[in-house]
């Protein structure tokens, strides 16, 4: 069997059922991007050593689809263990009897450099948003509570407790592919570990309370026309915020950032 003709089966009928759907869109895109267009046209039992190695070396050296250039170690990772996924499945059903995945010589893995905001970037972005777009006020949900971009646009009204001043975390946003077309989809967080409940400043509490008032939304932040917003559209949005405010990007979701009361007392008196 050509590994072309096994990728759409193991995809179809046992990959979509037991990963979730960003998952699987994510697997399918590597499958239909790299995997079929360098390896489809080989048999199974045809992916000696040499074939992956060759593989992995051409991704290294020019498998960027869109420049042409190198691929970042971590993806060439990402890619082939999608493909060791898959030879492993094949291998367990007796379909090849051959697998040499693990003679693959793989590149290290790189490390993300993650850096956080100085002191008076928190307080210059934190000031822009909470007097502008209410819309921004997801953006200082973030930088309290270390939310995903994901997390904060699933965010419900229902998941506040302004009682106990918390923030219930059960699911998250993302923009995928469903019968091929885009869409806002809510799931489960990546891991059981990112359902939580966060605590936010009573401060904060308080600037919710006020927009819940006027919103006739479910959700916490969307559109002017109570729409959910895209991950990547607020992405944007932040991105643009930053320019305005001449400030470096940086990730702000991968962190917290403590950040003292009084600066939203100010905001409010």
């Amino acid at each position: 069997m050509k590994l072309k003709d096994w990728l759409d089966y193991w995809t179809k009928s046992q990959l979509k059922y037991n990963i979730k759907q960003r998952s699987y869109n994510s697997y399918t895109d590597i499958i239909e991007k790299h995997l079929k267009p360098n390896l489809g046209d080989y048999d199974l039992d045809e992916l000696s050593p040499s074939v992956l190695q060759n593989f992995v070396t051409h991704l290294l050296e020019s498998g960027n689809l869109r420049t042409g250039g190198k691929l970042s170690n971590n993806s060439v990772i990402l890619i082939v263990n999608v493909l060791k996924q898959a030879i492993k499945e094949a291998n367990l059903l007796e379909i090849t009897t051959k697998d040499y995945c693990n003679r693959i010589k793989m590149p290290d893995m790189e490390e993300s450099h993650i850096s956080a905001f100085e002191k008076w970037e928190q307080l210059k972005i934190e000031k822009y948003c909470l007097s502008n777009r209410k819309n921004y006020i997801g953006i200082v949900i973030c930088l309290y509570t270390g939310l995903r971009i994901g997390e904060l646009l699933a965010l419900t009204w229902k998941d506040i407790d302004f009682e106990k001043n918390t923030i219930s975390i059960t699911k998250s946003a993302y923009q995928g592919k469903i019968d091929g077309k885009t869409q806002i989809v809510i799931s489960t967080p990546k891991t059981k570990n990112s359902n939580r409940i966060i605590p936010i400043p009573k401060q904060l509490s308080v600037i919710l309370r006020k927009i819940k008032k006027n919103s006739t939304s479910l959700y916490v932040i969307t559109t002017n026309d109570n729409q959910m917003i895209g991950t990547r559209s607020y992405q944007r949005t932040f991105e643009r915020l930053l320019r305005r405010l001449n400030i470096k990007k940086k990730i702000f979701t991968l962190f917290v950032i403590l950040l003292q009361h009084v600066h939203l007392n100010l905001v409010l008196m």
